[in-house]
């Protein structure tokens, strides 16, 4: 299975488009203004954490479902930290807030759901030190 996804540049202009084959994203403005700014538009490291987010969520549902439990809503906050370092602009943190609604759940339940979730998540394991 293979997702796609376009980026054009527009050098002289510091900005460009971002497109996604599904077209959820059609032509949406990034800049380096929306990357290291507060300009309008999107950035890397935003739709890195959507991603992750996102994936991250749905591995948890998995994860509940096959303990016969089914969440009502899971909500998944990812913040991705850029840092300028020595090297130079550097993606240092990705860290996940989960926040669950889960009807007859015990801690210990959601906490091995949530464990089974992050090294089942694709982009848990991509994002993964190694």
């Amino acid at each position: 299975m293979n997702r796609k996804a376009t980026a054009v540049w527009l050098g002289k202009e510091a900005r460009g488009t971002i497109s996604t084959q599904s077209g959820v994203l059609k032509a949406a403005q990034y800049s380096l203004g929306s990357r290291f700014e507060t300009g309008a538009g999107t950035n890397p490291e935003e739709l890195i954490a959507a991603a992750h987010a996102g994936c991250f969520a749905m591995a948890l549902s998995v994860q509940l479902r096959t303990v016969g439990l089914t969440a009502e809503s899971i909500t998944t906050d990812a913040t991705v930290t850029l840092e300028k370092l020595e090297g130079g602009w550097t993606v240092t943190s990705i860290h996940l807030d989960v926040k669950c609604q889960l009807p007859g759940a015990d801690k210990a339940q959601f906490d091995a759901a949530a464990e089974s979730a992050k090294t089942g998540c694709p982009i848990s394991r991509l994002l993964a030190p190694g």
